[in-house]
C-alpha cells in the first residue's frame, strides 16, 4: 500500500457537542494507530489551516498524539476511497473557533476525524470527547472507531442483557476485543471464538470460555446462545441460526466477502431479508460516530470494565510495514501508529 504524501484535511458537516450548529474542532496528533485494517499520512499545513490554507469557519484545532484508521479496503467499491485512511486520534487542542463550547486549547482529546494520520487534523465537535484520564495517548487512539462499532453491536443491536450468553466471533479483532469486554461488563456470560495463537490474550479480556475455531466448531449445535455477533465472520447463516435461541439474535459486523458486486455485504442482505419471517432476529448495521457514545465508553474505561488492546505501535514512518502486518492477519486487538 503507497503513502500518499499530499495534504489531506476538511471533514464535511457542522455540529457541535452542546447544540447544533456548525461546530468543528482542528487537532494536532502525535500518534495514530491501525487494527482492523487501519492507516496514517503526514499533512503539510499547520493548525486552522483549511484546503487553501486558510482557517475554516467554527473549527477547533488539536494536536494529535495518536490515530486509528478505517480498512485497509477504505471503503471504495474497486480502490480505497481514501488516500490517507485514518479515522480515529488522540491529541491536544491547539485552536478553536469563537462559537465552540466545551472544550480549549491544551485540552486531551480523542474522537474520529477525516486523515487522521497526520500531525493536524480538524475535527468536528459531534465526534470528540475528553481522553480517558488513565489512557496514554496511544490507548485512546486506538479506542474511538472499534468502540464505538463493539458498544453498538452489543448494546443497541445485541441488546445484550445481564445473565445472556453470547458469542463473539472474530474475538481478537479490534472490534472484538472491544466487544468482549463490554459484553462482560453488561453482565453477559461470553463465549470468545478465535485463533490458535490469540487464545491467551482473549481469555485476558476476561471471556468466560475460549474457542480455538481451528480446533472445535462453536456452531456444532450442541450450544445455543441468545446474542451471536460475527466479526468478520464467513459462516452460513444456517450454521449460525442453528446456534441461537428460538429467539436470539445475530448481529453480523461488517462485510467480509469482498464480492465483486455487492462490496461483501451479500450475506447482510440475506439476513435482512430472512429476519422478518423467523422468530430470531438477524442483521447488521451501520456504526454512528458521535461524541455521546465517545463519553459512554469513556465512562466504562474510566470504571475501569474495558482497556483497549493494543498490539504494536509504530512511527508515522512506518505505516508501510504496520499495514502489512495486519493483513499478514496477525495482529490481535490494535496496531498504533505514533506522531
Amino acid at each position: 500500500m503507497q503513502r500518499c504524501s499530499r495534504p489531506l484535511w476538511p471533514l464535511r458537516g457542522n455540529h457541535e457537542v452542546d447544540r447544533p450548529g456548525a461546530v468543528r474542532t482542528f487537532a494536532r496528533e502525535r500518534s495514530a494507530s491501525r487494527g482492523d485494517r487501519q492507516a496514517h499520512d503526514r499533512a503539510g499545513r499547520g493548525p486552522g489551516q483549511g484546503a487553501r490554507g486558510q482557517r475554516g469557519p467554527r473549527h477547533l484545532a488539536h494536536h494529535v498524539r495518536s490515530a486509528v484508521s478505517r480498512r485497509a479496503a477504505g471503503f471504495g467499491l474497486r480502490r480505497p476511497k481514501y488516500p490517507n485512511p485514518g479515522r480515529s486520534f488522540a491529541g491536544t487542542v491547539e485552536a478553536v473557533s469563537g462559537d465552540v463550547t466545551g472544550f480549549k486549547p491544551g485540552d486531551e482529546v480523542f474522537g474520529i476525524c477525516d486523515a487522521s494520520f497526520a500531525q493536524y487534523v480538524r475535527v468536528r465537535t459531534d465526534k470528540l470527547a475528553p481522553k480517558p484520564a488513565d489512557l496514554s495517548f496511544d490507548q485512546a487512539a486506538a479506542v474511538p472507531v472499534s468502540g464505538l462499532t463493539a458498544i453498538q453491536a452489543v448494546r443497541d443491536q445485541g441488546r445484550v442483557r445481564a445473565g445472556q450468553k453470547v458469542v463473539i466471533v472474530g474475538a481478537s479483532g479490534g472490534v472484538g476485543t472491544f466487544a468482549v469486554q463490554i459484553a462482560k461488563a453488561y453482565g453477559a456470560e461470553v463465549t470468545a471464538v478465535c485463533s490458535t495463537s490469540k487464545v491467551e490474550a482473549v481469555r485476558a479480556l476476561g471471556a468466560d470460555h475460549v474457542i480455538d475455531y481451528t480446533r472445535a466448531d462453536f456452531a456444532d449445535g450442541r450450544h445455543r446462545y441468545d446474542v451471536i455477533l460475527d466479526i468478520g465472520g464467513n459462516r452460513r447463516l444456517s450454521h449460525l441460526r442453528r446456534t441461537l435461541t428460538p429467539t436470539g439474535r445475530l448481529v453480523i459486523v461488517g462485510g467480509e466477502t469482498d464480492g465483486r458486486w455487492l462490496g461483501g455485504t451479500d450475506r447482510q442482505l440475506r439476513a435482512l431479508v430472512l429476519s422478518p419471517f423467523i422468530g430470531q432476529k438477524l442483521g447488521t448495521f451501520i456504526s454512528s460516530e458521535n461524541a455521546e457514545d465517545l463519553e459512554a465508553l469513556r465512562g466504562l474505561i474510566e470504571s475501569g470494565k474495558v482497556s483497549p488492546a493494543v498490539d504494536r505501535t509504530y512511527p508515522l514512518d512506518e505505516v508501510a510495514a504496520a499495514i502489512r502486518y495486519m493483513l499478514e492477519g496477525r495482529t490481535c486487538g490494535k496496531l498504533v501508529i505514533t506522531i
